[in-house]
């Protein structure tokens, strides 16, 4: 029997040492609307969102994750989602309410990544200057900058990929959909996606060797258009920001990409296009980068740079073997995307 907890991802909170120039780059650069300032977090949405917020920026040492909240399909859900939560080995912790939202659980997966389920929420209503003509969306599209409709997915850092695959899978009911294995080692998953929808993900999980536990690669963002991308690019360019990765095309998801780093330090995605699918019964696909896994046109390296994941770690996420008692990492493991050729 299908276990459809979760509808979607609704908001990541972020941490930044930077919180000021975060702030200024997200409304300025991004587009994004601020809806709240609660002390050190500031709390903002996309102009195509229903919700008080999808991203919230909290003041912290360095770059690094807070939580991830998710909205569940309804009250039911949300109390069978703490059950299988707790009766899988992760106890959490309620939490009367939050900015934006009502009651919810708090709790930390297996990788040490703290979630939050709910299924209140504060709905958007625009002010009369950002009412759209539009009734089905909750503000007119101003374009202000590089103006995302809605944020995409999260990506996180995991010492046992496959392990926090299945977790997130068999305990909430998220579907597998791909993942990629090394050409040279196909016994070990270096890439995961997992979705609560019919998108390719809404969360992913990447190998990390770092030994330190709830570390985030990325954070993405949606953009309806192929052109609304390549028009970001060129606002990032002019606003002083260097691209960490792209434009281009994933082969998973089929998703066109852009990655860079805001103000504080923290990578972030922007996503146009990628299939839906509404198959039950889908069985999860593998890749290797050959096959155009991370880059479709098998033509683009994918840099060193995007291993890294938050907060930074001594030695990065593959370190040498004196940091990992002695065990040596494969060079090919450590970027199986990094040769010419490869995606």
């Amino acid at each position: 029997m299908s276990k459809h907890l979760l509808a979607h991802l609704a908001h990541v909170e972020i941490m930044t040492p930077a919180l000021e120039d975060s702030l200024r780059f997200f409304t300025e650069v991004m587009g994004m609307e601020l809806s709240e300032r609660v002390g050190d977090s500031c709390y903002l949405r996309c102009w195509g969102e229903f919700y008080h917020h999808s991203l919230v920026l909290t003041a912290g040492e360095q770059p690094a994750l807070g939580h991830i909240g998710w909205r569940t399909w309804g009250p039911e859900e949300l109390e069978q989602a703490v059950k299988e939560i707790e009766a899988a080995g992760q106890q959490g912790q309620w939490i009367e309410r939050g900015p934006g939202h009502g009651p919810a659980y708090r709790f930390r997966g297996p990788g040490g990544h703290l979630n939050e389920v709910f299924w209140e929420v504060d709905r958007y209503s625009a002010p009369p200057e950002l009412r759209s003509t539009y009734p089905a969306r909750p503000q007119r599209f101003t374009g202000r900058g590089v103006a995302p409709r809605q944020i995409d997915h999260v990506t996180v850092a995991s010492l046992d990929v496959m392990r926090d695959t299945h977790w997130y899978c068999d305990t909430l009911g998220f579907r597998f959909m791909e993942y990629t294995v090394p050409d040279e080692m196909p016994e070990i998953v270096v890439f995961t996606q997992i979705t609560t929808n019919e998108k390719s993900h809404d969360l992913g999980f990447v190998a990390d060797f770092s030994g330190i536990a709830g570390r985030v690669n990325h954070v993405a963002f949606f953009l309806p258009e192929i052109k609304d991308l390549l028009r970001a690019t060129d606002i990032l360019l002019e606003a002083g920001l260097s691209m960490e990765y792209g434009p281009g095309q994933h082969g998973m998801g089929e998703q066109y990409y852009l990655y860079f780093r805001e103000p504080g330090g923290m990578r972030i995605e922007l996503n146009s296009g990628g299939y839906r699918n509404y198959i039950p019964d889908w069985e999860p696909v593998r890749w290797v980068p050959s096959q155009g896994s991370n880059t479709m046109y098998r033509n683009a390296a994918m840099p060193d740079s995007m291993t890294e994941s938050f907060p930074l770690a001594p030695g990065g996420s593959f370190p040498e073997p004196a940091a990992t008692g002695g065990t040596q990492i494969d060079p090919d493991l450590v970027n199986p995307f990094r040769r010419r050729g490869r995606g």
